[in-house]
């Protein structure tokens, strides 16, 4: 896990992942570099973030996101302060992203072992993240896709349909910006 100044070193190159990862489905992203850059700040920069890292020798291929919920974008806290839900126990996994290759050895497992050791570290006895819902007639759904909410509730998450973040990002293709719906998943440890 990397936090601070030891995070700052690899910011460039999580951009960049980033980037690669939520260009595919079920994101569909189109995101800049500098974006990136400056978005990551946050978990440089918030007290009790943390970064895993995943590595083929020099080159990173994963990275997995966490921060205490209070530490997370107003989008974010914004569905836990509609429900009236405190949020001071609570640790945020942002993102996780993958390159393709890699994917199915068993690192998100780790990413997920680690984000809820950090989460125990801290004190914080509950773990959430929102996952982007698109429709199921959506014309860029690729043939036969299952999504991971079979592997997120082997883990012990619980889908929160009452828990809704909106975020707004430009989908590959499109000129503007549109709104996107993102469901939390959550866990007690």
């Amino acid at each position: 896990m990397l936090a601070g100044a030891a995070l700052q070193a690899v910011v460039p190159e999580l951009a960049r992942l980033r980037i690669a990862v939520f260009r595919d489905w079920p994101y569909l992203y189109d995101g800049s570099e500098a974006y990136e850059r400056d978005y990551l700040q946050t978990y440089v920069q918030a007290p009790g973030a943390a970064v895993a890292i995943a590595r083929d020798g020099a080159q990173v291929v994963g990275a997995s996101t966490c921060l205490p919920l209070t530490q997370a974008q107003p989008e974010v806290r914004a569905a836990f302060d509609a429900a009236a839900i405190d949020i001071a126990r609570w640790l945020y996994f942002g993102e996780s992203v993958l390159l393709a290759a890699w994917r199915g050895q068993g690192i998100g497992v780790r990413f997920f072992d680690l984000r809820e050791a950090h989460a125990r570290t801290l004190g914080l006895l509950q773990c959430c993240f929102c996952a982007v819902q698109r429709p199921d007639d959506h014309p860029r759904r690729p043939p036969g896709e299952q999504g991971l909410a079979a592997f997120w509730t082997h883990r012990g998450y619980s889908r929160r349909p009452e828990l809704v973040c909106r975020m707004s990002w430009r989908d590959i293709g499109e000129a503007t910006e549109t709104e996107k719906p993102l469901i939390f998943w959550s866990r007690a440890l």
